[in-house]
C-alpha cells in the first residue's frame, strides 16, 4: 500500500564487551564470534529496503556490513547508545560498590553517570535522529528504511511508538535482532504510535 511505511530498527551484533556484560555506551568493541554467527542466520534482501542508516559506532556499521555486504549506510551520531560516562567499559561487578553508580541505578531517569548523558539528554538526541529520519521518509518517499542502532535507542523508541505502552526496561531486544514498526503515513506525520509491531524475520521475505 502506498501509504504504509515499515521502519526496521535492528540492534547491533553481540560484541566482546557485551559478552563481559560491560556498559559499552560510546566505547566500541569488536563483534564476537557468537555475534557474527547470529547475524549470519539472516538472509535479508537488500532490495526489500530503500534507505540504510546506522549509528556511527563501529559495532553498528560492522553489523550493517555483515547483513548487507554491498551497502554503505549513512551514519548519524544521534543513533548512538547513551553515553555512560565513567561507567563505560565496566561491569556491574566492577561498579556495584560505587556510590554514584548505585544512585544512577536507583534514579536512572533523573541522575546522570559522571561525565555521561542524562536520560533527558539521551532521549532528546534520539528524538532528533528520529525526526531527521521521518523528514527523509516524507521528503524522499522512502517506504522501507533499515536502521542499525543500539538497545537503549530501540527501547526508547518502543516506549514512544509501539502500539502497546510499556516501560523502558520492560522491552527486551537481543543483540542481533530487531523490530519492524509499521506506520500509516498520516500516523507517522502526526507522531502517533505505529499500527503494527513485528520482529525482523530471520530469512528475507518479499514485503506484503
Amino acid at each position: 500500500m502506498d501509504d504504509i511505511v515499515v521502519i526496521t530498527l535492528f540492534r547491533h551484533g553481540l560484541t566482546e564487551g557485551n559478552q563481559r556484560k560491560a556498559y559499552m555506551g560510546w566505547n566500541d568493541s569488536p563483534l564476537s564470534a557468537e555475534g557474527k554467527r547470529v547475524l549470519s542466520r539472516y538472509q535479508l534482501q537488500k532490495d526489500n529496503y530503500d534507505y540504510f542508516l546506522s549509528s556511527d559506532l563501529d559495532r553498528c556499521v560492522l553489523t550493517m556490513n555483515l547483513l548487507f555486504p554491498d551497502v554503505t549506510p549513512e551514519t548519524a551520531f544521534e543513533w548512538r547508545e547513551m553515553n555512560f560516562g565513567s561507567f563505560q567499559g565496566k561491569t556491574y561487578e566492577e561498579l556495584k560498590e560505587n556510590r554514584e553508580y548505585r544512585a544512577w541505578l536507583d534514579h536512572f531517569s533523573t541522575i546522570s553517570p559522571p561525565g555521561g548523558e542524562s536520560f533527558g539528554e539521551f532521549s532528546a538526541r534520539v528524538q532528533k535522529g528520529w525526526s531527521a529520519l521521518v523528514e527523509q521518509i516524507l521528503l524522499h518517499h522512502k517506504k522501507r528504511p533499515f536502521i542499525v542502532t543500539h538497545g537503549g535507542v530501540i527501547r526508547y523508541l518502543l516506549t514512544e511508538f509501539a502500539p502497546e505502552k510499556k516501560p523502558f526496561w520492560d522491552w527486551k531486544i537481543a543483540h542481533g535482532s530487531g523490530y519492524e514498526f509499521v506506520f500509516d503515513l498520516q500516523q507517522l506525520r502526526r507522531k502517533n504510535r505505529c499500527i503494527l509491531l513485528r520482529e525482523v524475520p530471520l530469512t528475507g521475505r518479499e514485503p506484503g
